[in-house]
């Protein structure tokens, strides 16, 4: 048995054997074990735009999540299993941990603890429409080799929302020659495609009790 933290109700978790979801109507901060978890703390006060973007009306606090994080690295250090947030996450310096390598690889999260490396979503391994660059962070785990680097033929992820001004894109628009870019759904952007969650889920499945 596995726990699956701060995930999607009715998602890409929901209804597997042998995994114990909590969504959003169970407080993730809550749990206690004793199973190892794999766990997607929420991510927009962590990322690049974690002040909302230049066209937001009002400016948030970077790591103003509630705590998620913080309660998803214990769980993970606990209990053992994985922990996965966007590439560049401003909670990884935060938290005292080592920026991995962009061209992939396992290495110590610089905390004596786990294990940390950047892999990308959008390889066809793993699913996802984007390239989706993300920091994995991992205790008593196996440290499997990964399809590591670029992964190739995908949509840019910054395209599937704008966070230009206003004035920005109304000038972007008028350029000579402007085509609009492809875009993807702001859903198709946070979902976890199954290739990814069944990697994430065989990492925790990994985990050594000793």
């Amino acid at each position: 048995m596995i726990a699956a933290l701060y995930i999607e109700t009715r998602g890409v978790y929901s209804g597997l054997p042998d995994v114990d979801p909590w969504g959003v109507e169970r407080d993730a901060r809550l749990y206690a074990g004793p199973h190892p978890v794999v766990a997607h703390p929420p991510c927009k006060r962590w990322g690049r735009y974690w002040s909302g973007g230049p066209s937001a009306k009002v400016r948030r606090k970077k790591g103003d999540d509630g705590g998620c994080f913080k309660a998803a690295l214990a769980s993970v250090r606990r209990w053992g299993g994985v922990l996965e947030h966007p590439e560049a996450s401003h909670a990884w310096a935060w938290f005292g941990l080592d920026r991995p390598p962009k061209s992939g690889g396992w290495i110590p999260a610089g905390d004596g603890v786990g294990w940390t490396c950047c892999v990308e979503q959008g390889q066809p391994v793993y699913g996802h429409p984007a390239r989706k660059a993300t920091w994995l962070y991992a205790v008593r785990t196996d440290r499997p080799e990964l399809v590591w680097g670029p992964a190739k033929g995908c949509v840019r992820l910054e395209q599937g929302g704008d966070v230009r001004t206003k004035e920005q894109a109304r000038a972007t628009r008028a350029a000579p020659g402007y085509k609009p870019a492809k875009r993807i759904s702001t859903k198709a952007m946070r979902d976890t495609p199954l290739g990814f969650r069944d990697l994430l889920i065989s990492l925790a499945r990994s985990v050594h009790r000793n």
